[in-house]
């Protein structure tokens, strides 16, 4: 582990030399050398940097990455089945018996009433709200533009933040690339970032996207430099960020407080460092060379949940969802931004807790949730639930995730809306957030080998498939299996136990 050598301060020397009555051509000769020390320490903004860069020439070790954890291994069914639905029954009335005959009453069979198809339900149309980014005075430095998601913004930096890395990559290259930067004014940049951090409602994951898209506008089309880049100053804003290489490329190392997917990793005293690329793409890096250390100071694990919505520079597609539900059919027009989306992207594979959980940007929900209380109001939990179902069920094309992105890949509820198609956890998650919002019942994620379904606890006695956790009774409700009421469980997890998602909205 790396350690910070004690450095004898400039005044501890002083008070020896004076006090030791020092002839004046002596004195001399210290004062030369205390000001070669000065210069060399100043060299340095911070003192931890010179110890820092030694260390990077010499502490490098080559290692095999571990290849990222598998969620589920279990495959999921590639067709959905059906509910079979209950034959509606004939209203049957009875001719009366004509005064004066001998004949019987007559059942005449009334067919079922057809499918009314209701128009689209439009909510009230409400400009898109962007909130602007307020406009920070830059300090001097050279001037660089970035589009974040839609939002514009300017930043000035030193234009000794721009080093370039040495043709042949190892640990006197990396080691040179940390001393140039810590030799510049990064501060007033570092400083300029912070202050765009609330404004834009970044959570730590979008914090280092904006980091690596400045590192992008100052190294453009030099990757490697774009990674040794982002690390640094994540480094200097106090996050645990690692670099490792190998004759290529660098590749960024980042720990995170919730267990990551799919993403190769190496362990330092039992914390997980993922490779993660901020395009969405999976890093595949093999044996390469990385330092078992640490900067001192930077303590900081990247906390992925999404607890606030971006603030994006809006851009919406709209969507029309259709469904039917007790003999009616219902239009729900529905929008999603395409910023947000482009965004979500770029998240690794997460536990399915997270997804559960995530903020839905208000202006993508709201329209949804306002067309569909009306549909709700007045009816009974039960028949609100059935109702919240059947619009999930039906309004989207299934697919897998293998069949439609390759790799498993679970979305968030405005991905869901963006995607032509979604499987069975995209569609709990959906269906969860609904209910939660609509019909403020607790919903719960369960979790069968290659499948993934909700439950509801009912304030109302509501038969069918349940279960009891905590003392609560949960009813089975599955937003994927077709034309399925509550207390339907999908015929082949029958017989299976899952596991039990708790939900923090």
């Amino acid at each position: 582990m790396f350690r910070l050598r004690i450095f004898i301060s400039s005044i501890f020397l002083t008070v020896i030399v004076l006090t030791t009555g020092v002839v004046a051509g002596d004195r001399s000769e210290f004062e030369k050398w205390m000001n070669q020390e000065t210069k060399s320490y100043q060299e340095y903004r911070d003192k931890r940097d010179k110890e820092f860069t030694s260390f990077l020439k010499n502490q490098w070790k080559e290692m095999q990455t571990y290849q990222g954890l598998v969620r589920d291994k279990a495959p999921k069914p590639v067709k959905m089945p059906v509910a079979p639905k209950p034959k509606p029954k004939p209203v049957v009335k009875i001719k009366p018996e004509l005064p004066g005959t001998d004949k019987k009453p007559v059942a005449i069979k009334v067919p079922p009433q057809p499918v009314v198809k209701v128009p689209l339900i439009k909510p009230v149309p409400k400009p898109v709200k962007i909130i602007p980014i307020p406009v920070i005075k830059l300090p001097k430095g050279k001037a660089v533009e970035i589009v974040f998601y839609g939002q514009k913004l300017k930043f000035t930096y030193d234009p000794k933040l721009y080093a370039r890395l040495a043709l042949r990559i190892n640990e006197k290259a990396m080691s040179s690339y940390w001393s140039a930067l810590s030799k510049a004014d990064y501060e007033p940049l570092l400083k300029q970032i912070n202050a765009q951090r609330k404004p834009l409602n970044l959570n730590d994951w979008g914090y280092a996207l904006l980091i690596n898209e400045i590192a992008k506008a100052i190294y453009p089309r030099r990757r490697s430099e774009q990674s040794l880049f982002t690390w640094f100053i994540l480094v200097k804003a106090g996050y645990q960020a690692r670099i490792a290489y190998d004759s290529r490329q660098v590749f960024l190392l980042l720990p995170s407080r919730q267990q990551l997917f799919a993403a190769p990793y190496f362990t330092f005293d039992k914390v997980r460092y993922y490779a993660l690329g901020f395009d969405g793409k999976k890093q595949k890096p093999g044996k390469v060379f990385t330092y078992d250390g640490q900067y001192p100071g930077a303590t900081k694990r990247l906390d992925m949940s999404l607890s606030r919505a971006l603030n994006t520079g809006r851009s919406e597609k709209k969507k029309i969802l259709a469904f039917k539900f007790q003999g009616k059919t219902y239009r729900i027009g529905t929008a999603y931004d395409s910023q947000t989306v482009n965004f979500l992207k770029t998240y690794p594979q997460m536990d399915i807790g997270m997804y559960f959980g995530a903020t839905v940007n208000s202006s993508t929900g709201n329209p949804i949730l306002n067309q569909l209380k009306p549909l709700v109001e007045g009816k009974s939990e039960q028949e609100a639930v059935n109702l919240l179902l059947r619009f999930v069920q039906t309004s989207f094309e299934y697919k897998t995730d293998e069949g439609q992105f390759g790799v498993e890949n679970y979305l968030f509820p405005e991905e869901t809306l963006f995607y032509p198609y979604s499987d069975c956890e995209d569609r709990a998650i959906f269906f969860a957030w609904l209910v939660h919002n609509l019909v403020g019942l607790e919903v719960v994620g369960l979790d069968y080998p290659g499948h993934i379904s909700a439950a509801v606890r009912f304030n109302e006695k509501v038969k069918g498939d349940a279960f009891r956790n905590n003392g609560k009774r949960y009813v089975i409700t599955d937003p994927t299996y077709i034309n399925a009421n509550a207390g339907m469980t999908m015929p082949q997890y029958k017989n299976k136990k899952p596991g039990v998602i708790r939900i923090t909205f």
